[in-house]
């Protein structure tokens, strides 16, 4: 059937109307008639207005609305009553038009029954089968899979929200109904391509099919008007002669309309009687584990499923009842819980510490329940107590966001700052990214709460951007440390801060931990005044990993945290467990078990002894028995009850008691109060973690505790044998900060190269290529080194190695702000725009457009797409679904580079002769420019700009590296020429117009970094041997030419790489001209001193009106001398062992008395005086490889804009950089000069 979609909240939620015909379908003008008539009967037909007013309402209750956007009266479902100060105002769901309205009480009136028998004209539907989820992170395995969620992801609304934005005609297949909801498989039509949004929301990830369920509805089943509304709440037609009968006679009077009766929730009463509990009660830490049960709660039953044991021990141990539905997370994060203070976990929604509001939007939505983590997060944080909470999942924003919106319900705990303007609570998130996710679920959310104005605060460097900032009436700031630092001169930022969060702390400390303790201390010292005793302040810190700031965080700027830990390695780490690592021999771990257990003690000590081998556990037990120590033995086979009643008895201080154990064990005994792990063999990650877990009743409470006077021990034997799992350990005794000895260094060194050896096939790292660097080496899938067979420039990159002097670079797919894929535009004889013409005149003749029958992955076929016809390779073939005739295939734009899923059917037979000309893509990447606030992903805002600036659009560039496939450019120019005025004009320049943004930042290491990378091939800088791969002066000059044709050709030398000789003693080569012309060329690796020669230095300028600024680049200069004449500067120096001349012949006259030579570090700037006003275009008489134009000072020369790399002066657009400009452009130039 056909629909139309009126309201999307996501994939599983959203409301369609119906066209066409059918036994679920309404003509439309059925309801227009339903309207009119509507219209008529409430505005007209009673003259009194009571007589047609309902006497109560309550949530549920079907009533007619009148909506001030439609000017009409509505059907409406009342989802929730609130009090105002004269009235009653009510949210209603309008059930034809799926919107939600507030109307006060006298705008609703009473259901008439005729106007009921038309079903509802909004269907509520949901994707059949197709159920969200979410990318699970393992820590300690070091891995990530898909898993189901809970809830749908913001990215998979938006992509949602944007086919059906895109879409021309919708189609939807009915499959199912449930609960008054309409399960469907949706089609959309999209550029003539048929679309099923099910399976495309799966081929993305952004969702899984889930089995059919058995007892599910069928939509064959006899049609029943009353389940096509579009609410599953419950529907109740109220009669009208009851509703004129008097209040008394009314048997569920819920809200009285007449009287002052205020909506409230017994949850938010009980969040206030928390608020006032002492948080100095309860101090004693918990560790609670649960160490075989999953943790379940029963989503119908709301009543707490974790009962605790009673005993004369402290730490309580919580046994697990409950049915068979457990809650998603739970069994991820081993039900290990460490608290520092006592907590009732709220295992169910509800028991929740929540609002009713958002209580029902949660179960509106679908919400399970909360996870393990937030059952004992959200009580600790709708009380109103700093907390502390790192768990595997706690990335989430779900663990702190419910309560906080709960607690900034409370109005009543904030009157003290009635007076006072300025936000509630700050979100400080690690990056833009997290940001917009934390801002979109506040928003998600606040449409059940009151109305607290969040805002998303994204500050680049451009301090105008800040003081545009207002902050007034927001009571809710998500941001991140260095936009909220740049927002500092608002003088309003922490006078009512009451909140502050911390998410994703660990990236917050590693990141900004600078910027974020500036924060923490305005936060501190605003809240010291006496007017905030009685008010909340509070700080929540959530994360997945312990960092050591945060034990200053807890002792400086906590009070009685609730520390929350269900990461058992990070409860480790937070309790001060020593780490030892114990370097030996495999044959002789038995006697340094010995040394290691001949200690004294005052305290009694209890040592577990893990092996993964029975065998080793019987000979452990018995060299302990023969050295007289008391050791008890345990695996499946032995008596647990009577080595449990021997571990638990008392013993003499100094005597310790040995347990040798197997990994299989553990689980069974239950043992949590050892004082000492020996890892006798060498664990897995996850096998040390549950090792671990003998010891957290000794775990420390106090973070800042020297673990010299710890209790708890972990000492791991290092033998030759333990090369297999070290990586993992390195890591967390690396985070851990414990002492490493050199043997684990040499043990995990060659680890990590095998780690990158097995990567070696993958393409090259995305953040290695953009900005030189990765953050995250050994969890990013991609290869950080080269592979001399993909990186050496092959087919396509031989169009680049041929391109003379200056390239013309056509930007057709913009990935990011500075990574691009398009062409390089041949002027002279562009062969893909012979081959373009070629391939659309031929397809235009309806009888070559023939539909491939049999495809193949990898093959080239023909696709017709606005108006052109494009060459394709076909990169993955998906199963064909039965309900559909053809099935979807990945196709790659091999002239674009852009990827896309189109139909089988409308890929047609290519040409063998259209395929001949190698793709035509090239990937571009912009140098030396990066994100601000170590970002490592562009802000969409930049990324848009620049899209739209330079997209389809040819610009000049000088290439300086190539591999592979993939071009580094610097700069990018976007030149036009002036016909009229016979001038060339730079419009901008790329990296400028990113950097004018305020939100990216110079990166001068990233062409060094790709130099280091390459340490096994003969890079070619842009002063070095491929002349193609730099963009020079003058492409006309005969000399130049005759050099350029000497130049080794780069298939030669990459087949010379590949030989064993060069292979062998392969060295990164940067390349230079010596001032005669000929080729010199330095090896970074060579440590000899080379003869004494001539170099001419390189050399950029720019001018003024009055002066020309010349920057000579050359370190450390000594012995310089400077001479000026009218026509003429002749520079000389000495840098370390090279002598640089630079004889420069200038355009026009100077007057050389005021000309100046300053000398500084790292260049020298030399000032010429020009002896008349005036441009110039260009430095010198002749053109010179060696000098050009400097772009990063030519923003001086140009008109006021919102971004400085606008439109230039027409003084400053003659002048033309001498190294991106065409001979033929410079010439013509010249001539009409």
């Amino acid at each position: 059937m056909e629909v139309f979609v009126l309201k999307v909240e996501d994939p599983g939620c959203f409301w369609v109307t119906m066209k066409g015909s059918g036994p679920f379908i309404v003509d439309e003008v059925s309801y227009k008639k339903l309207s009119d008539e509507m219209n008529q009967f409430y505005d007209k037909s009673y003259k009194d207005a009571h007589e047609v007013k309902p006497v109560t309402v309550e949530e549920g209750q079907v009533c007619v609305v009148f909506s001030e956007e439609l000017r009409s009266w509505c059907r409406a479902v009342i989802k929730s009553v609130m009090y105002c100060t004269d009235n009653y105002q009510m949210e209603c769901f309008l059930v034809d038009y799926a919107k939600y309205i507030f109307v006060k009480s006298k705008d609703i009136r009473v259901a008439v029954e005729p106007f009921m028998q038309l079903p509802y004209r909004a269907k509520k539907c949901r994707l059949y089968r197709t159920r969200p989820v979410t990318l699970h992170i393992d820590f300690c395995e070091e891995t990530a899979k898909t898993v189901p969620a809970k809830r749908w992801d913001s990215a998979a609304t938006w992509y949602f929200q944007n086919l059906l934005k895109a879409s021309t005609h919708l189609k939807a297949k009915l499959c199912a109904i449930e609960d008054n909801i309409f399960d469907v498989f949706l089609y959309v039509m999209i550029k003539d391509e048929k679309v099923c949004v099910n399976d495309d929301l799966v081929s993305k990830n952004f969702a899984h099919f889930e089995e059919a369920e058995e007892n599910t509805s069928s939509a064959d089943y006899q049609e029943n008007q009353t389940s096509l509304n579009a609410e599953s709440l419950p529907v109740k037609i109220v009669n009208p002669t009851l509703a004129f009968r008097p209040v008394l006679f009314q048997k569920k009077i819920p809200a009285n309309l007449g009287t002052g009766l205020a909506v409230s929730s017994s949850s938010l009463e009980d969040t206030c009687r928390r608020l006032s509990t002492n948080p100095d009660e309860n101090t004693v830490p918990i560790v609670k584990a649960v160490p075989d049960l999953p943790f379940k709660e029963n989503t119908e039953v709301h009543t707490d499923k974790l009962q605790q044991c009673l005993n004369s021990d402290p730490l309580k141990t919580h046994v697990v009842e409950g049915d068979q539905q457990s809650s998603q997370n739970l069994s991820e994060e081993r039900n290990f819980i460490f608290l520092s203070n006592k907590i009732e976990p709220s295992s169910s929604l509800g028991t929740a510490p929540l609002f009713h509001e958002l209580r029902k939007e949660l179960t509106r939505k679908k919400f399970l329940g909360p996870s393990f983590t937030e059952s004992y997060c959200w009580p600790s944080v709708a009380r109103g107590c700093d907390v502390v909470a790192i768990s595997y999942q706690g990335n989430d924003p779900f663990v702190y966001i419910p309560p906080l919106l709960t607690l900034l319900q409370l109005e009543g705990c904030y009157k003290a700052f009635t007076n006072r303007s300025g936000p509630l609570a700050l979100i400080l998130c690690p990056g833009w990214k997290k940001a917009q996710l934390v801002f979109e679920l506040l928003k998600t959310y606040e449409r059940c709460s009151r109305q607290f104005h969040p805002m998303l605060i994204i500050l680049g460097q451009n301090k105008a951007a800040a003081s545009s900032v207002k902050i007034q009436g927001c009571e809710v700031i998500v941001t991140t440390p260095y936009s909220f630092l740049r927002l500092f001169e608002h003088p309003n930022l922490f006078c009512r801060l009451c909140h502050l969060v911390l998410d994703e702390m660990e990236v917050l400390f590693s990141d900004a931990a600078e910027q974020v303790f500036t924060i923490l201390d305005c936060y501190k010292k605003a809240t010291v005044s006496e007017e905030w005793e009685y008010s909340p302040h509070q700080i929540i810190a959530v994360g997945t990993r312990w960092n050591k700031h945060i034990a200053r965080l807890i002792k400086e700027f906590m009070n009685d945290p609730y520390v929350v830990i269900t990461a058992l390695e990070e409860a480790s780490i937070y309790g001060n467990v020593q780490q030892v690592v114990q370097p030996c021999v495999n044959s002789e771990r038995i006697s340094v078990l010995l040394k290691i257990l001949n200690f004294t003690h005052s305290n009694p000590q209890k040592v577990l002894v893990f092996t993964n081998s029975v065998n080793e556990a019987d000979v452990i037990h018995e060299a302990l028995k023969s050295n007289s120590v008391f050791s008890l033995k345990i695996h499946k086979e032995s008596n647990c009850k009577y080595i449990l009643e021997q571990w638990t008895k008392k013993y003499n201080s100094g005597s310790p008691v040995v347990l040798v154990s197997t990994d299989d064990c553990m689980q069974s005994l239950g043992i949590t109060d050892a004082t000492c792990v020996i890892h006798f063999s060498f664990p897995s990650p996850r096998i040390f973690g549950q090792r671990l877990h003998s010891m957290s009743d000794n775990f420390c409470n106090d973070s800042s505790v020297d673990q010299e006077h710890t209790k708890a021990r972990s000492v791991i034997l290092l033998t030759e044998n333990s090369d297999c799992d070290t990586l993992g350990i390195l890591r967390f005794l690396q985070h851990a900060e414990a002492e490493i000895p050199p043997e684990l260094h040499a043990f995990t060194a060659k680890m990590l190269e095998a780690e990158e050896d097995k990567k070696f096939a993958r393409p090259l790292c995305a953040y290695l290529k953009t900005f030189g660097i990765c953050k995250n080496r050994t969890a990013c899938p991609d290869r950080h080194q080269i592979n001399m067979q993909m990186d050496i420039p092959q087919n396509i990159p031989d169009k680049i190695l041929q391109a003379p002097g200056c390239v013309t670079i056509l930007p057709l797919h913009i990935v990011s702000a500075t990574n691009y894929f398009g062409r390089i535009v041949d002027k002279e004889e562009d062969q893909y725009t012979i081959l373009a013409e070629e391939i659309n005149e031929y397809f235009e003749h309806p009888s070559n457009r023939i539909s491939v029958k049999k495809m193949k992955v990898l093959a080239l076929y023909g696709l017709y797409e606005e108006r052109l016809f494009h060459r394709v390779q076909v990169l993955e073939i998906y199963p064909k679904e039965e309900e559909n005739l053809f099935f979807s295939v990945k196709i790659k734009y091999i002239d674009e580079g852009r990827t896309s899923q189109v139909q089988s059917c409308q890929l047609l037979h290519l040409p063998a002769r259209f395929q001949r000309l190698p793709p035509q893509a090239v990937e571009f990447v912009v140098c030396r420019v990066k994100p601000i606030d170590k970002e490592m992903e562009w802000n969409p805002e930049v990324t848009h700009y620049i899209h739209k600036k330079i997209k389809g659009k040819p610009h000049k560039a000088k290439i300086v590296h190539t591999l592979g496939n993939t071009a580094w450019v610097d700069q990018m120019v976007r030149v036009t020429r002036l016909s009229e005025l016979k001038i060339t004009v730079n419009e901008y320049n790329v990296r400028s117009e990113i950097l004018s943004t305020g939100l990216g930042t110079d990166n001068p290491e990233h062409i060094t970094q790709l130099q280091k990378l390459c340490g096994h091939l003969k890079l070619l800088d842009h002063t070095e041997n491929l002349e193609s791969l730099s963009i020079k002066e003058d492409t006309a000059d005969p000399e130049n030419e005759s050099n350029a044709e000497n130049v080794s050709n780069p298939q030669n030398m990459s087949s010379q790489e590949n030989s064993t000789e060069n292979c062998s003693s392969s060295k990164i080569a940067f390349g230079t001209y010596s001032c005669d012309g000929v080729h010199q060329s330095k090896e970074v690796e060579d440590t000899t001193l080379h003869q004494r020669q001539c170099f001419h230095p390189q050399i950029k300028w720019f001018q003024n009106e009055e002066t020309i600024t010349v920057k000579v680049e050359i370190a450390s200069v000594a012995d310089h001398k400077c001479e000026f004449s009218k026509e003429k500067v002749i520079f000389s120096a000495c840098s370390g062992d090279k002598f640089y001349l630079a004889d420069m012949e200038l355009h026009q006259c100077i007057l050389a008395e005021k000309s100046t030579c300053v000398i500084k570090d790292k260049e020298v700037v030399i000032i010429l005086v020009k002896e008349q006003k005036g441009s110039w275009c260009k430095l010198l008489k002749n053109k010179n490889n060696h000098v050009s134009l400097d772009f990063e000072h030519w923003e001086d020369c140009e008109d006021d804009s919102p971004f400085p790399g606008g439109t230039k002066k027409i003084h400053c657009t003659d002048a033309v950089s001498e190294d991106l400009v065409d001979s033929s452009e410079v010439s013509g130039t010249e001539n009409d000069d």
